[in-house]
């Protein structure tokens, strides 16, 4: 005989307590471990896709593991050392735009700024606030051994877990079946093909979206001649998986720079607008209905809701997996939802007697 529905329910209410409680109480000690479960979702499709080609299941994970590897050294040799110069260049060039940013008003608002005001003394320490904070910052994060060590520790433990997490996906999938109550196998088998397609649409979707617009944008930027353009253009590109901030923060930091380094060449200012338009053109309109699409069933509102959400309460872990757990209550969510429809709390008697008659 099955459980009631409120101990079912009570039972359901513990496991998510617990797992709350978990992902508080451990937090950033749990990252290597998320990041290489998502890792190992994602290449997941790989994996099989070379299995069906002929190669075992460890053949095909080795392989996917040495080029992930070499892709990742390439990147931190050839690209990482250029976003690190750009990033501290641009924080040691932050007195001179104060500066500039304090001529431009006292010259056009001259009764706005006197020599007393709170407004000038402010905009005079900015720029040397945000290049000793900057650089305290950078060299903090570089010489620190807790993040050295968190580095190490990211660096060596997430291949390893993607590795064998990616190895054994299948079989932990099969008891992961294994353990569903029997009673409730073939909503949560449909559930969970639900789930995936909706995070497979959106993970591997937006990732592939993030990775051109970042380096469209980089490009772009640094083909017009805006100093510091690679680190706007990956700014915003990486960050583009949240509706609309991607081209906001992007857009604002870049006209931002433009209006100091090109200040009367209004071309070149209207130059570094249009590469921004012409980004959110692509992205809406051609980069996220074809490699997203409409189907996925995360609306903007509710994504930036969990993002913030489980931001604001697990920090940047919880950033990881509010997507996730995004996608997993809105499919629930529908579910319960159509449930709900064919009950007789929605449908009422009335549609009995309708049809008697």
């Amino acid at each position: 005989m099955a459980l009631p529905v409120s101990s079912q329910l009570r039972y359901w209410g513990i496991a998510a307590l617990i797992f709350g409680l978990l992902l508080w109480l451990l937090g950033d000690m749990l990252l290597p471990f998320i990041l290489g479960g998502a890792i190992a979702y994602c290449l997941d499709p790989v994996a099989d896709r070379l299995q069906r080609w002929g190669l075992s299941r460890l053949l095909s994970t080795t392989v996917i593991t040495l080029v992930a590897m070499l892709a990742f050294v390439l990147a931190i040799l050839l690209i990482v050392p250029l976003l690190v110069e750009q990033a501290i260049a641009l924080f040691n060039t932050a007195p001179a735009i104060s500066a500039k940013l304090w001529d431009f008003l006292t010259t056009r608002f001259p009764d706005l700024l006197d020599n007393s005001s709170s407004i000038r003394q402010s905009l005079t320490g900015l720029g040397e606030t945000i290049q000793s904070r900057g650089g305290d910052l950078m060299n903090g994060l570089a010489s620190s051994l807790n993040s050295l060590v968190n580095i190490l520790v990211l660096i060596v433990v997430v291949p390893v877990v993607s590795f064998y997490l990616l190895l054994d996906w299948d079989n932990l999938v099969t008891k992961i079946d294994e353990l569903v109550p029997r009673d409730h196998v073939n909503n949560v088998r449909r559930l969970g093909h639900e789930i995936d397609t909706t995070l497979a649409s959106f993970i591997r979707g937006q990732g592939t979206v993030c990775f051109i617009q970042g380096l469209y944008y980089a490009s772009a930027l640094m083909l017009a001649g805006l100093n510091y353009g690679i680190v706007v253009g990956f700014v915003a590109g990486i960050i583009s998986f949240i509706p609309y901030v991607g081209a906001l923060l992007g857009g604002g930091l870049a006209l931002g720079l433009a209006l100091f380094q090109f200040w009367g060449d209004w071309t070149s200012i209207g130059i570094i607008a249009v590469i921004f338009m012409i980004g959110q053109v692509l992205e809406g309109n051609f980069l996220t209905p074809k490699l997203v699409g409409n189907s996925v069933g995360l609306h903007p509102v509710w994504l930036i809701f969990a993002l913030s959400v489980f931001g604001g309460l697990f920090g940047f872990v919880g950033m990881l997996v509010a997507v996730p757990v995004a996608a997993m209550i809105g499919v629930v969510a529908r579910f319960f939802i159509a449930q709900y429809k064919t009950g007789l709390l929605y449908r009422g008697l009335s549609t009995e007697d309708d049809n008697d008659v």
